[in-house]
């Protein structure tokens, strides 16, 4: 399916990404969910990939509560911005070093949950108009949460699956 352009669209995207990342996962032996991943990157394990997902929903939970409370707040927390997102990343990679797969689990579950909740108490119009509201600025709401959902989803789905590729060449 193309980039959701309506709430349908997006609910539906993310619900099928989100079974198909543990669909995957729980194709996997325990032993091999619990391995490192034998490629460089940020993100050493299902695990970090996982938490990464959650901190994300976290972002977009936060911002939507106080915007619609009236606080005004920005997407990223400060000092962070567009360009140094990446640090706020290692932040996030940081932080859960001492959380378990099981943990990262429930965690990602629970938000997962609590973002197509936010999602579906929104209109289509609201949604995916853009400048709807002033504190999404020149994009839409709908946008951001394409972006920490369904196509996060597919971006850790593409992950888990080198992941497992590579396992597998090596036995």
């Amino acid at each position: 399916m193309a980039r959701p352009s309506t709430k349908d669209q997006l609910i539906e995207l993310s619900e099928e990404n989100f079974k198909k990342l543990f669909d995957i996962i729980n194709s996997m032996s325990e032993q091999d969910q619990e391995s490192n991943f034998m490629f460089e990157d940020r993100d050493k394990n299902i695990r970090d990939v996982l938490i990464h997902l959650y901190e994300w929903h976290q972002l977009v939970l936060n911002w939507v509560k106080a915007n619609i409370a009236g606080i005004e707040t920005s997407f990223l927390p400060k000092p962070y911005n567009w360009k140094t997102y990446p640090q706020l990343n290692i932040v996030f990679w940081e932080k859960h070093q001492n959380t378990s797969l099981k943990e990262a689990i429930e965690l990602l579950n629970k938000s997962h949950a609590e973002v197509i909740g936010l999602i579906k108490s929104f209109s289509n119009e609201e949604l995916f108009t853009n400048k709807y509201f002033k504190w999404t600025g020149t994009t839409s709401l709908g946008s951001y949460c394409v972006s920490s959902t369904s196509s996060h989803y597919e971006w850790a789905i593409k992950k888990i699956k080198k992941h497992r590729s590579e396992l597998k060449k090596k036995k």
